[in-house]
């Protein structure tokens, strides 16, 4: 049995909307359109930016051994300075762009955002999920857009330490700015939230590895996903279309 069918028109509201974010799908061997191409972009834009970041911000903590001659003459701590604050600030425009989609796209671009946490039945749903990647369910279950668990993952490990990034980020480029630049004017507030620089500059090294940590498990369990569930993840994020494979098969 096959079939495609687009996805389901959004709920009027956006609360409504995240409701019905987590859709089992009943349907074996059908495919359904779930990812625009705007969220698309953002994916691979994003994963782009964290690759740049996540190498020069170790860069800068860790830099490389001096070399001989002028600074004038090499400059390359200067440039991995500016690949940094540069990708920094794409990251920021991008994620705007994609909380802005999240408003006008489909039901599905709103999961990222609004997990519904006061929802037993997905609680229950989450913890099925906890079962099967620790091998302890054989049925896999299918859904539209992310499952429970991938969506709880990355509200609390992606979205929440992104945002973390960000203004921590910017509130150390503030402080290279001066006391007097708009950046310190908007992000200042971070240092009387957390404390010093050199704290800012440690809570800001370790969200990094909880981004890193967390696009590793990404990786694995996309790919885990493809194999084992009978439904396609990795190629979602490219041609936006899901497809569901006949178990039977």
């Amino acid at each position: 049995m096959t079939g495609s069918f687009e996805s389901k028109p959004r709920p009027k509201g956006f609360l409504s909307a995240v409701v019905h974010h987590a859709t089992e799908v009943q349907t074996p061997a059908a495919k359904i359109y779930v990812y625009e191409a705007p969220v698309r972009i953002w994916h691979w834009f994003n994963a782009a930016c964290i690759v740049l970041l996540c190498v020069t911000g170790y860069l800068i903590g860790k830099p490389l051994p001096s070399v001989f001659g002028e600074a004038s003459s090499h400059y390359a701590f200067g440039y991995v300075r500016m690949i940094h604050f540069g990708a920094g600030q794409v990251l920021a425009i991008v994620l705007l762009f994609r909380i802005g989609w999240a408003v006008i796209g489909n039901h599905h671009a709103h999961q990222l955002f609004l997990p519904p946490l006061w929802s037993g039945k997905w609680w229950r749903e989450v913890m099925h999920e906890v079962r099967w990647y620790a091998f302890m369910e054989k049925t896999p279950k299918k859904y539209v857009g992310h499952n429970p668990l991938a969506q709880l993952a990355m509200f609390f490990l992606f979205l929440l330490p992104l945002l973390f990034a960000i203004c921590t980020g910017f509130a150390l480029y503030a402080e290279g700015a001066g006391i007097e630049s708009t950046w310190y004017q908007l992000f200042g507030w971070v240092f009387a939230v957390l404390g010093d620089s050199m704290t800012v500059h440690t809570l800001h090294r370790i969200n990094m590895w909880i981004i890193v940590c967390f696009s590793l498990i990404h990786i694995y369990v996309a790919v885990r996903e493809d194999i084992m569930s009978r439904q396609s993840l990795v190629s979602t994020m490219i041609s936006g279309w899901r497809y569901f494979k006949d178990d039977k098969k």
